[in-house]
């Protein structure tokens, strides 16, 4: 107890006191009010950087966790079916279709398949079975009922995947349209060239290939900004890289680089 009481006693006035000031105060000799400091323009520019930083990494990180959640929820309902359209190799020009069969099932036995469905993960006990036969010749609207066709008894589909969410499909509307008392006796339809069997109402290239481009790149282009973003500002790693990089640039020689290389693998360097 003696020798902490003589340790405590050595120290200085000035020394407590400066141990006791708040950052950013100061004090004259001899004066017990504090002097508060106002801070340097570096000093606010560098406190609003990093909250500019802080709250920046905040939001490109929650960016960076949605745009995964977008592209795994985009896989099942946008790049598989825009990718099975694709394969399916539809015919350019649309054919000419005539319904051969129109049937409204119920229960899910009936309804193993369905011309549309208003939900494509989902089964319906209720559906629309329509069949058309098929000519495999441009569709120009002045067209005549054929009298022999190509293909007979074919399942008629709304589009490539028969399925769609309103309003953009509506399933009554759909088979009022082609199987109607007032729907056309024939009407153009689209056909695949690898798919004999797959006839659909609705298609297009277009559509097709910008949703797939839109599906896969607005998600992988948010993720990689927002984690080079990140793994900028926040990796050490990266940091090192990239301050290596650019004071090699600055040297001619070869032997200049390798020995900016080995000191900045130096452990005890903290200059890079």
């Amino acid at each position: 107890m003696s020798t902490l009481s003589r340790s405590r006693a050595t120290l200085s006035p000035a020394t407590s006191e400066r141990s006791t000031l708040p950052m950013g105060a100061t004090t004259d000799p001899g004066s017990q009010e504090f002097t508060p400091l106002e801070p340097t323009r570096e000093q606010l520019l560098a406190h609003f950087f990093e909250r500019f930083k802080f709250y920046t990494s905040l939001c490109l990180g929650t960016s960076a966790i949605l745009a995964v959640f977008a592209f795994l929820f985009l896989i099942p309902f946008v790049v598989e079916p825009a990718i099975q359209t694709i394969l399916a190799e539809f015919a350019p020009e649309a054919g000419i279709c005539s319904v051969s069969d129109h049937v409204y099932a119920q229960t899910l036995t009936n309804c193993t398949w369905a011309s549309c469905r208003e939900g494509c993960t989902t089964m319906h006990t209720k559906c629309h079975k329509i069949k058309v036969n098929l000519a495999r010749r441009p569709f120009f609207g002045n067209e005549t009922l054929p009298i022999e066709w190509d293909e007979t008894d074919l399942k008629f589909l709304i589009n490539p995947e028969g399925c769609g969410y309103p309003p953009k499909v509506n399933c009554s509307v759909f088979a009022i349209d082609y199987a109607g008392r007032n729907a056309p006796k024939i009407f153009p339809c689209f056909y695949s060239m690898t798919r004999p069997e797959l006839v659909v109402a609705r298609y297009s290239w277009e559509s097709t290939i910008r949703g797939l481009i839109l599906a896969l790149v607005l998600p992988t282009t948010v993720f990689v900004f927002s984690l080079s973003v990140l793994a900028y500002w926040h990796c050490h790693c990266c940091d090192r890289a990239c301050n290596r990089r650019v004071h090699a640039e600055s040297y001619t020689s070869k032997e200049d680089s390798k020995l900016l290389c080995e000191l900045d693998d130096d452990p005890t360097d903290d200059v890079f």
